[in-house]
């Protein structure tokens, strides 16, 4: 199995505080690896320095064998924020439109792209709506499109389902299952709801800007003696204070 993603001695801190400390990992193409932890754990600014977006202080991160940051390798990765970066008083069908033109689309693959992404995350009879008139969970939902707009190999999705009723997320999980197992594509998601951590095929639970632990769900809660992810997550962290 070929590595998508090595990160190795990857390091950062923001003024005196260690956002990251050191961190190790190998992330397999056509898997999903799941990034869990409280909010300020550090995985915000480990998947943006994964895009390319901030750098480490110390150490390298390699995607698709090219080092980061590199602009030809944003053609390849699907990135969804933690927070919408959407034009409000476009409609949603125009931001659509707008971030397929920054990739190498033809029409034809453009318009079916657009229907593609709309469609799965329901909002094709929404989209000549301005997103000023898009409630949270609308703006949510467009942010996943755009993400798999350019049909990416990665897809890196920081806290995706936030705001998502719960049919939505489940279908939405179905999606991300299928990419993974018929279009062979690496998707990294950031959580910490943990029945999502379960559907991921790998997960490394990271607080305090180090990695707890990490193994398939199955392994983390045979190792821990566990019945569920968040036992195996108060157990790690209580063994590594």
């Amino acid at each position: 199995m070929s590595i998508s993603i090595a990160i190795e001695q990857v390091s950062k801190r923001f003024g005196k505080k260690v956002v990251l400390h050191e961190i190790d990992l190998q992330i397999e193409e056509g898997r999903i690896y799941g990034f869990i932890g409280p909010s300020g754990a550090g995985k915000t600014t480990l998947v943006k320095m994964i895009v390319g977006m901030d750098m480490p202080d110390s150490g390298t991160i390699h995607v698709l064998n090219e080092k980061v940051p590199n602009l030809a390798l944003l053609q390849e990765i699907g990135y969804m924020a933690q927070s919408d970066a959407l034009y409000a008083e476009l409609t949603g069908k125009e931001n659509l439109t707008f971030f397929a033109s920054l990739y190498k689309l033809n029409k034809t693959e453009m318009k079916n792209r657009i229907a593609y992404a709309a469609e799965l995350v329901n909002l094709t009879n929404e989209l000549n709506k301005k997103v000023s008139a898009y409630s949270g969970g609308m703006k949510r939902r467009l942010s996943l499109a755009i993400a798999l707009i350019q049909d990416p190999k990665i897809l890196i999705l920081d806290e995706p389902t936030v705001g998502i009723d719960p049919e939505l997320r489940l279908s939405i999980w179905n999606e991300l299952l299928r990419l993974k197992d018929e279009e062979g594509k690496t998707i990294i998601v950031t959580t910490h709801v943990m029945d999502e951590a379960e559907k991921c095929d790998f997960v490394a639970m990271v607080r305090d800007g180090v990695i707890l632990t990490r193994g398939t769900p199955q392994e983390l809660k045979t190792y821990y003696g566990a019945d569920n992810l968040d036992k195996v997550f108060l157990q790690a962290g209580r063994s590594h204070s």
